[in-house]
């Protein structure tokens, strides 16, 4: 019998002291609801443990410049062996960082031109647009200029005053629209289609002769002096010629779907100088083996027949076989690897992993098949299932049932989220699982049915000749008052039309994704929602003194810890470590802070009390109206004090769908809103959109999880494949019409599932 991964007091997050044991050699997917601390016992525990100890072996100097991982909250871990995580989390955010530079492939290309392509433009940097020697002088490497687009900015059947002008920084309350309404060149109730040449002039960009507005501050009735800037002066000014990296990131976003990207006109959108460019093998330049598809390059480099370019051209044509299996074969080496999702993200770093032929490893995977329709998620099971037959450990969190059935030893943790999970409630095989009385095993005993009656629609949001990406100048309607599902492969365009060309010819419409609220310690529910501010207001009141004080940034910090709750002491060259402020005690709170009370409690306190238990203790309509939507959503186990950055995907997107729940007639765009979310949740998360429908405003989802797109009222079904062989509309109707469609793969793949739990 194989030895097993032995945990002894696992205590981690909310996990509840656990002992047990994780067979060795075997797929093990660990499963439950969100929150119930599936990634506290696989990331936090068992790969933090793991790096931990190995990453002690190497020298302090070389560790001091590692990541670091404090000892997880355990009493005993035995038979570790060394772990490699792979998350979905991003590669890069910047410009610069491609899928052929995460790929380790673009060195070995840039050396494949340096020794065979004619002209030699010199060494292998001489093909690199990030380095002087190869980068096209005019965009600096990039490949791209950046421009407002004017379509998206101006509505020309609107006046000003009536919402012509669609960046909310510059109209809707914002004192920067006192340049719009009060200009006295222009008519603020005149349609913009009625403006002369002159009047257009002095909108976008100034009037010849300089003006000069008076404006008077509300609050002090003080009167300034503002020199006139038109709409599209003033934008490029402040949002496209300097670093906005210090804006509100809602700002940022905003103003970015307003930008229209175009190729360098210099260098083609390739961000290489004319020598590089110039340099070509059996007829193709560095750009073309860049732009193509990976599975289009495969082919070309065989034809390679130099014997020195053959051997490397073979050691990229394996690299890139891999993406191919992984389900990336779509790709281009030039995409920019900010723009991956985090699904592809994922597979991305699993493409180092399969040419290894290291053994004895324990691979950790999070959702290895977010994002992924069901037809490649099937290829991702068949190379877990190759990593483990190489005697392998391989650690799964997951929650598709294709998953769960693939599994050789199932471990789900609940019974429910929080403080209420943590525990284990099951362990063992798939046939077991099924029998048991879990909410995993009750999910996955569920049938999948199409929705018996789809809502009726008759106006659409129309979308006509989008060429984005691989788009086929698609035209479509998107049902309003209707939930929409936008189904289709990886790579066959849904993103591109939904969250790229829906999103700008409709900005009004709010995008619902599952990036982080906030990445430090300092954001809370409280914060989030708002409650923080009404909550110091109220100790305040009560003690006669000023609501600073009951701020952890502000006058109720610890001095010792400035309001962080721990402290890390320098420690030159070994590993730094976080230790529990013995000032406050963890609590970020001064002791004069404490001893201020409201109803017997003091500020940190409170702070511990869960949504419900607040609830209970608050009595004010403005606490209670935001605390009661977070308890409609699912998420009244949470603390008011839980860091965000601690948060899963499916809990974060319930906490922005919480403001959400009472607004009207907008438009709500959700981009695989079932990432990380157990099929209970999933139930939960379609309650939510219904009653979003139910309130007069649409909802648009792009997904793959079937338990979802079968209870759509309408689908747009995209394909056939990916990349290039994708972006064209295979399928509009509904869930019921989509099962009898022959072309489609979510067709036949919500055929089967539909038949199997018949």
């Amino acid at each position: 019998m194989r030895e097993s991964i032995e945990i002894t007091g696992a205590s981690e997050n909310n996990l509840k002291h656990l002992n047990i044991s994780i067979p060795k050699e075997k797929l093990v997917v660990f499963a439950g609801i969100s929150g119930s601390g599936k990634s506290s016992l696989a990331f936090d525990t068992v790969a933090a443990e793991s790096i931990r100890q190995w990453q002690s072996t190497y020298p302090l100097f070389l560790r001091h410049r590692l990541p670091s991982y404090k000892r997880p909250a355990v009493s005993d871990i035995r038979n570790l062996t060394p772990c490699v995580v792979v998350d979905q989390r991003p590669i890069g955010a910047n410009a610069r960082s491609t899928v052929g530079t995460a790929a380790d492939v673009s060195p070995l290309i840039r050396l494949l031109f340096s020794r065979v392509g004619i002209p030699s433009a010199g060494g292998a940097m001489a093909y690199s647009f990030n380095h002087p020697h190869g980068m096209c002088p005019a965009c600096t490497g990039l490949g791209e200029k950046v421009r407002l687009d004017e379509k998206r900015m101006f509505d020309p059947d609107k006046s000003i005053n009536e919402g012509a002008i669609r960046f909310s920084q510059f109209f809707g309350g914002s004192w920067q629209d006192f340049y719009y309404r009060y200009n006295p060149l222009l008519d603020a109730d005149k349609k913009l289609r009625d403006y002369t040449e002159e009047e257009w002039k002095v909108l976008r960009i100034g009037p010849d002769k300089p003006l000069v507005m008076d404006y008077i501050r509300n609050n002090t009735g003080q009167v300034s002096k503002l020199p006139y800037e038109g709409v599209v002066a003033r934008f490029n000014r402040l949002y496209l010629n300097r670093d906005i990296s210090g804006l509100k990131k809602e700002a940022q976003e905003e103003a970015m779907r307003f930008v229209q990207r175009e190729p360098c006109s210099v260098c083609g959108g390739s961000g290489l100088n004319p020598k590089a460019l110039a340099s070509r093998i059996n007829g193709l330049n560095i750009s073309d083996y860049y732009s193509m598809q990976v599975s289009d390059l495969l082919p070309v480099l065989k034809e390679i027949d130099d014997p020195l370019g053959r051997s490397i051209a073979e050691q990229i044509a394996r690299c890139l076989g891999h993406m191919v299996q992984v389900g990336l074969g779509y790709l281009s080496l030039s995409r920019r690897t900010d723009t991956l999702s985090g699904g592809e993200a994922q597979r991305l770093k699993m493409v180092r992993h399969l040419g290894s032929s290291l053994s004895n490893i324990t691979y950790v995977f999070d959702e290895p098949t977010a994002g992924l329709h069901p037809s490649d998620a099937r290829k991702i099971g068949e190379l877990l299932l190759d990593l483990r037959d190489k005697h392998n450990t391989v650690l799964v969190v997951e929650h598709t049932r294709q998953m769960i059935e693939l599994a050789d030893h199932v471990i789900e943790l609940g019974p429910l989220a929080g403080s209420r999970g943590g525990e284990i409630v099951y362990e063992g095989g798939l046939e077991g699982l099924r029998q048991s009385g879990t909410i995993t095993a009750a999910s996955l005993r569920g049938g999948i049915r199409p929705n018996p009656a789809p809502l009726p629609w008759q106006e659409g949001f129309e979308i006509r000749n989008a060429s984005l990406h691989n788009l086929k100048d698609v035209t479509v309607s998107i049902p309003k008052g209707v939930l929409t599902a936008v189904t289709g492969v990886a790579g066959s365009g849904k993103s591109s039309l939904i969250c790229q060309e829906f999103v700008s010819r409709y900005p009004e419409a709010v995008v619902i994704d599952q990036g982080p609220i906030g990445t430090s310690a300092r954001s809370t529910p409280a914060t989030y929602t708002g409650v923080m501010d009404e909550i110091r207001k109220l100790f305040a009141k009560e003690n006669g003194v000023s609501v600073q004080w009951f701020s952890f940034n502000s006058k109720g910090a610890c001095p010792a810890c400035k309001g962080k709750g721990e402290i890390k002491p320098n420690v030159a060259f070994a590993d730094p470590v976080a230790i529990l402020c013995e000032e406050c005690g963890g609590s970020r709170y001064n002791p004069t802070a404490l001893s201020y009370t409201y109803q017997g409690r003091n500020i940190q306190q409170v702070m511990e009390l869960t949504i419900n238990q607040a609830l209970v203790f608050f009595t004010q309509p403005k606490l209670l109206k935001p605390l009661r939507t977070l308890q409609e959503v699912g998420l009244g186990y949470m603390t008011l004090g839980q860091p965000t950055s601690t948060l899963s995907g499916g809990e974060t997107q319930r906490l922005k769908l919480a403001s959400e729940l009472h607004k009207e007639g907008n438009i709500y765009v959700l981009d695989e809103p079932t990432t990380g979310l157990h099929n209970q949740d999933v139930e939960h998360l379609l309650a939510l959109l219904r009653r979003l429908i139910s309130q007069g405003n649409t909802v648009v989802v792009v997904e793959h999880r079937m338990e979802l797109i079968a209870a759509a009222d309408w689908i747009i079904d995209l394909g056939p494949a990916g990349g290039n062989q994708g972006g064209e509309i295979l399928f509009t109707g509904t869930p019921g019409d989509l099962i009898n469609c022959p072309h489609s793969e979510t067709g036949r793949y919500l055929r089967r599932f539909c038949v199997e739990e018949a």
